[in-house]
């Protein structure tokens, strides 16, 4: 009995049979109007009753027809496309059409997340999909629900194949590889790698090699060369190192602010793990501070070999808080706890001009003791409507509020370097290249 239930439960009739259904009635009616056709209409009924039957024998015939697993990655990178593998394989001996519906984490609100497919006789399929997620945490994927049908496509089988599996989401860690590569010579941008000009060298000599087209003709060693016999031998020196880069992340509520599903926060943890592992490369120490009404963590810059693991787990617990942060904590914890000077990166946000002004004396008694970058956002939605063609007063009036917002911003860009303190005016998605950017310049000029 409870089998019979159980295939009840799992037996579904297709749109094409109702169709056939409402066919036939509807000829039932016209042999009301014409008898001689009633017998014709019982043949065409039973048939369709028949190959019904068969549809269903032929897909409860097997006990397990169809088998399908989820294989993807045991955590995620936050704000990256991740690609999810599903293999399903047919056991049938002929053609089946199968609908997939993998039930995805509700992170993601994929309420009608389907994948067809076409399998032939025991046929073994891979089929790929990414997601994106916007938000660290938990993220639990369900089971795996299969719909198969036969050729005749009248009835429809269910599979509910077991797969539940919880995966972690980090701070953006795809990142990390790609822009290790250009941590050594060059910047990245939009369009590839560009070469910073050096303004002379760094006193951090390294070694004595052979002169090659292109090396500083300053540098050559004479004393090497004369020893070489004649040879020209230049004097090699590499960036210094070991110098502290401080990623300070504003955890308040105007970063809290979403663009493109991500808050300001989780762009700026992004950033910061990217920066941190570039400056790991670089031979320099990375840390964090986290802070906002009151001080948060606190990881002290060092380049051991755990340090990488200690700042993605620190980023991955932060949230963001609903009041101002205090800066004047920040301050105090940065002139207590870093008594070197060192490259302090500060991811915060002001829309408004007066925002900046009350944090303005504190941002300065950073920048007196340290090299201070200040790193706030665009308001990308602004710009775009900004750009939106005029049609009638209201609009005009919306683009003035709306250029007015924008200027404000370089307003405060022109604040901030008017006491010395360098910024970076950046939309979301373009925050890890621009900062990365920043940070490879200043070490190859060796403002750091």
């Amino acid at each position: 009995m409870a089998e019979k239930e159980l295939i009840v439960y799992r037996l579904f009739f297709t749109p094409r049979l109702i169709r056939m259904l409402i066919g036939i009635a509807c000829f039932f009616v016209l042999t009301y109007f014409i008898p001689v056709l009633f017998e014709l209409g019982l043949i065409l009924l039973g048939t369709l009753i028949l190959l019904v039957l068969i549809d269903i024998v032929m897909l409860f015939r097997l006990k397990d027809g169809i088998k399908a697993n989820r294989r993807m990655a045991d955590v995620f990178s936050n704000g990256d496309e991740n690609k999810i593998h599903l293999d399903v394989q047919s056991d049938y001996p002929f053609s089946v059409k199968a609908d997939l519906i993998d039930e995805v984490p509700v992170q993601f609100q994929a309420r009608n997340f389907l994948i067809p497919v076409t399998l032939e006789a025991n046929e073994k399929k891979q089929l790929v999909y990414s997601l994106r997620p916007v938000s660290r945490g938990e993220y639990h994927f369900g089971n795996i629900t299969v719909l198969v049908r036969s050729p005749l496509s009248l009835a429809e089988r269910k599979y509910n194949l077991p797969a539940e599996k919880m995966v972690m989401v980090w701070p953006a860690f795809h990142s990390l590889r790609q822009y290790e590569l250009v941590a050594h010579n060059a910047t990245t941008s939009d369009i590839g790698n560009r070469k910073i000009r050096k303004v002379g060298h760094s006193m951090e000599f390294e070694e004595i090699k052979d002169y090659v087209p292109g090396d500083d003709l300053r540098t050559i060693n004479w004393k090497a060369t004369a020893r070489k016999g004649g040879a020209l031998m230049v004097n090699n020196y590499t960036d210094e190192r070991s110098q502290q880069v401080y990623c300070l992340i504003d955890k308040s509520r105007v970063m809290k602010q979403p663009f493109e599903g991500m808050t300001l926060l989780d762009y700026a943890i992004n950033a910061s793990l990217v920066l941190s592992r570039v400056a790991l490369v670089k031979y320099d120490k990375a840390g964090l501070i986290c802070f906002a009404e009151t001080m948060g963590q606190f990881v002290p810059a060092d380049r051991k070999g755990m340090q990488m693991s200690l700042l993605a787990e620190t980023l991955y617990r932060q949230q963001t808080n609903f009041l101002e942060a205090d800066y004047e904590k920040l301050v105090t914890l940065v002139k207590s706890r870093i008594t070197h000077r060192s490259l302090l990166i500060l991811f915060t946000n002001f829309e408004s001009m007066s925002s900046l002004q009350r944090q303005l004396p504190y941002i300065r008694s950073l920048a007196r003791q340290h090299q201070l970058l200040v790193v706030f956002f665009e308001n990308t939605e602004l710009q775009q409507q900004a750009e939106q063609p005029v049609e009638n007063l209201e609009q005009l009036y919306i683009k003035v509020i709306t250029e007015k917002f924008i200027l404000e911003k370089k307003r405060m860009v022109k604040e901030l370097q008017k006491y010395g303190i360098q910024s970076i005016l950046t939309p979301p998605r373009q925050l890890t290249t621009q900062t990365i950017n920043k940070y490879l310049e200043w070490k190859a000029r060796q403002i750091i």
